[in-house]
């Protein structure tokens, strides 16, 4: 009896739920369901704009929204949509709005525009007001306006063009000499019959200024000499905003702040402006440990201790010891504050033991001489003391060999920009000449040379980013002395490793040994050829980059006894936060063997 019972309330009880359901189902359709479709039929850039701003957009979530109150929206929209099309040069538009209601009740608003022709520039007036316009020495920088600027006389009129045309002429105008220019007039004459554009913009140059002196503010342990001579700004000089941006950049880059802001007082006389000078300094003693790993070296521990301003001389001192799997060594260098020159007294000393080719080499480094370092070229004359223990794993006797010498080395950088440089080149060379010590002394010359060249494919901009670029490099070297003396390896070349042949280990190239050891040589020529080409995901450039390249590479005692090492391999670059990351599997045709290759960072 209380089975049936249960059973009759069941009966009862599930009909009623299962209406429920497709009563909430349906109330959520109907929440979901807009108030309108819109529907947009124009060509490519008219359609992209009117989808994302066309007011009507805002209008089609509403439920309630009436065909009463959609009608005068409409309207609202076909003004909105001609005045969008202003903004591309489209002043004479044929624009069709029409309602239907198509499957389920739905309203579909449709677009139509036919845009006619677009307005054209007919003519352009840049006119000059303020000093600029009758200083004989503006001349240049007004014919640099008028020259670079970008809506010319036939073009397109489109209300962005117009727009940063202004802008680009604004820049050219306050970053140099005149920092308190602005644009008193503009006008966009349009004619929507003709279709024409009569354009017309009057800059107001204000005062030309002159710099002064730098109001230096932040100063503790440094005195201002050494800020005039890092920033290198002359009083008297024309204020040039890239000359301040350059100052700043080389106070940061200085390590002795840890911030610097660098700005003119356009409140102050212009013909000696306050160049203001806002600046942290640095910790006085800092110490970075780092772990990472190599594919030439294997897992690396370092350690690198500065100190600003060592007691008693006020040099910095910067001091390395590092451990991996092919170098041991530990060094330190002491530096001089720049002079007016930016160039700095050096002296430094390097104890390392290291695994040149197969041979087991403990050398002594002393150098003192004087660098410069600036942002496209490096110098550095010095004097440099060598000696070499080498040691092969077959003997128990060490080979030592010492070297005194005066060398010059210099590094030019002309790429287009860094860390991730597209086009451009950079060269360097080394020149040397010493003589050897022990016993017998031999005089000897060590020459060193290399170079780097990216070339971009393609005719234009768009078509050279889908066909990317080739990336060649080059090095070559000689030691010209008599044969048979002895010259500490250090000063000898190696070549193999991440940077140079890829397919080989880190300094496996060299000469070979009639019991098959390796060991540095007196001649070097090292080149590759390396085609980069962007990675697109979904349509678009990423970050990544495929490559492929062949890498040769060869070290002898003499030139005729080049034998060439080959290795040809892929790979990925990606530009990463902190710098380019270079991946390559590489095949070394000499040791027919496949080696990954990894590296992070671009210098030259």
């Amino acid at each position: 009896m209380k089975r049936c019972c249960l059973t009759a309330a069941l009966m009862l009880f599930l009909p009623w739920a299962g209406a429920a359901e497709p009563t909430l189902t349906a109330a959520s359709d109907l929440r979901a369901k807009p108030a309108f479709v819109l529907h947009i039929e124009a060509p490519d850039d008219i359609r992209d704009l009117l989808t994302r701003h066309l007011e009507l957009q805002r209008y089609r979530e509403l439920t309630d929204l009436s065909d009463d109150e959609l009608a005068r929206l409409i309207r609202q929209a076909q003004e909105d949509a001609r005045r969008l099309l202003g903004t591309l040069g489209y002043f004479s538009p044929v624009i069709a709005m029409a309602v239907q209601t198509a499957v389920a009740d739905t309203r579909v608003v449709n677009i139509t525009v036919t845009p006619g022709a677009a307005t054209r520039i007919e003519q352009v007036t840049i006119e000059f007001t303020g000093a600029i316009a009758s200083d004989a020495l503006a001349a240049a920088q007004r014919e640099q306006i008028q020259a670079s600027w970008s809506l010319r006389a036939g073009n397109r009129f489109t209300q962005n063009a117009w727009d940063a045309a202004k802008q680009q002429a604004l820049r050219q105008l306050t970053t140099l000499r005149f920092p308190d220019g602005r644009i008193s007039t503009s006008l966009a004459d349009i004619d929507p019959e003709t279709r024409q554009a009569h354009l017309q913009i009057t800059l107001d140059s204000g005062p030309a200024y002159r710099m002064g002196e730098l109001a230096i503010e932040g100063l503790q342990r440094y005195d201002t000499a050494l800020v005039q001579r890092l920033a290198r700004l002359s009083p008297g000089d024309d204020y040039s905003q890239a000359e301040l941006v350059a100052a700043q950049q080389r106070l940061s880059d200085s390590g002795y702040f840890d911030s610097a802001f660098v700005s003119l007082d356009t409140q102050a006389d212009p013909a000696a402006a306050t160049v203001q000078v806002k600046l942290r300094e640095a910790r006085l003693q800092k110490l970075v440990l780092g772990i990472g790993a190599s594919t030439d070296s294997g897992p690396r521990l370092s350690a690198e201790h500065t100190h600003h301003k060592v007691p008693g001389i006020d040099w910095r001192a910067l001091s390395k010891l590092q451990l991996d799997r092919e170098t041991r060594a530990i060094g330190s260098e002491l530096s001089s504050p720049p002079d007016q020159s930016n160039w700095r007294w050096a002296v430094s000393g390097l104890l390392q033991n290291q695994q040149l080719g197969t041979l087991d080499v403990t050398s002594q480094r002393l150098r003192g001489g004087r660098k410069q370092n600036n942002e496209r070229i490096d110098r550095n004359l010095y004097v440099q003391y060598d000696r070499a223990e080498t040691v092969d794993t077959d003997t128990t006797q060490p080979v030592i060999a010492q070297s005194l010498s005066a060398n010059y080395a210099f590094a030019v950088r002309n790429y287009d920009s860094l860390p991730f440089p597209t086009s451009g080149w950079g060269w360097g060379a080394e020149v040397g000449g010493g003589t050897t010590l022990g016993n017998e002394r031999h005089a000897y010359t060590r020459l060193l040379t290399r170079w780097q060249g990216f070339w971009g494919l393609g005719q234009d901009d768009s078509t050279r980013a889908g066909a990317g670029r080739l990336a060649m490099r080059a090095m070559a070297g000689a030691v010209i002395a008599k044969d048979g003396i002895s010259l500490p390896s250090t000063q000898l070349f190696l070549a193999g490793g991440d940077n140079s042949v890829r397919g080989y280990g880190l300094n496996d190239i060299g000469v070979t040994l009639a019991d098959g050891s390796i060991t540095a040589g007196r001649y070097l020529a090292t080149g590759s050829v390396e085609w980069q080409r962007p990675i697109r995901l979904d349509g678009k450039l990423s970050d990544w980059e495929s490559t492929v390249f062949l890498d040769a590479g060869a070290v002898a005692n003499k030139p005729a006894e080049f034998t060439a090492k080959v290795g040809v391999g892929v790979g990925a670059r990606w530009k990463s936060p902190v710098g380019p990351l270079q991946i390559d599997l590489a095949y070394g045709v000499d040791v027919q063997r496949l080696r990954l290759h990894m590296n992070l960072g671009f210098t030259f």
